[in-house]
């Protein structure tokens, strides 16, 4: 799979200090688990903020191949292998063949199939280089992981990046998903980006689902793809409970 990334510094070292919490992102027509976003935790129960803010530039590097080992054998441990959502820092990979090879060998070692990891990017970190990324997701794609771009709408990338490269997934922004069974002009942009995406052959997410109201505008929407704390809070090293909306229309309350 080519040389060994040598960039990566004390990788091991960070991944010693980190674990992981899951957050499903499930599928409301399937009514299943579509996959589970990992996401950073300290070991003394530090938020990925919090740490993240401690990491120095010179270690950009081994903590973003630290996170994403540490997320494969985790999930091996905690559950069966559904789609893992990863997150990475594009910044931080200089090559993406060479950055690859800790995850490589992490999969093999873990048992866990290249096909069911989703690399996420977010679009809350300004892209330095727009080309690098754009080369980065394709080499991932390449590879035959999935490929999604995370917080859409409220970051540095933008419509951009999708002209540029048209991952398997994008995650809508948290900003335009509150309140949106209220609120007709955050309707009206989601559903064009739904028919957009559809013409790409993108598949959407609604992320930050706080509330039956906005789980079932999204639905009427053409968004079945969705991730919140209205199904489940990220459980630490664990696949937490999903809570469901009560099927066919029906509300807790009708008789």
């Amino acid at each position: 799979m080519g040389e060994q990334c040598t960039a990566c510094g004390n990788a091991a070292s960070v991944a010693s200090r980190l674990t992981m919490a899951f957050q499903p992102i499930v599928n409301l027509r399937t009514r299943q688990v579509f996959a589970h976003e990992a996401l950073v935790r300290g070991i003394q129960g530090e938020s990925a903020h919090d740490i993240l803010s401690t990491v120095p530039p010179t270690e950009r590097y081994a903590f973003d191949q630290a996170c994403r080992v540490v997320a494969i054998q985790t999930a091996a441990k905690v559950g069966p292998p559904a789609l893992l959502s990863i997150n990475f820092l594009p910044n931080a990979v200089y090559n993406p063949e060479h950055c690859l090879q800790a995850t490589f060998a992490a999969a093999k070692a873990a048992g866990w199939p290249l096909n069911r990891v989703i690399f996420e990017v977010t679009e809350h970190e300004e892209v330095v280089d727009h080309d690098h990324l754009v080369g980065i997701l394709s080499a991932y794609k390449a590879h035959g992981f999935l490929t999604a771009i995370d917080d859409f709408g409220a970051g540095f990338a933008g419509m951009n990046l999708l002209a540029d490269f048209q991952p398997d997934l994008l995650k809508l922004d948290i900003a335009l998903i509150r309140h949106i069974n209220a609120d007709p002009k955050r309707q009206c942009i989601v559903r064009h980006l739904v028919s957009l995406c559809a013409e790409l052959g993108v598949a959407v997410i609604a992320e930050g689902v706080e509330t039956e109201a906005e789980c079932r505008a999204l639905m009427d929407l053409g968004i079945p793809l969705q991730q919140g704390f209205y199904f489940a809070r990220p459980l630490t090293a664990g696949l937490p409970d999903i809570h469901w909306p009560p099927e066919s229309g029906k509300r807790p309350d009708d008789r």
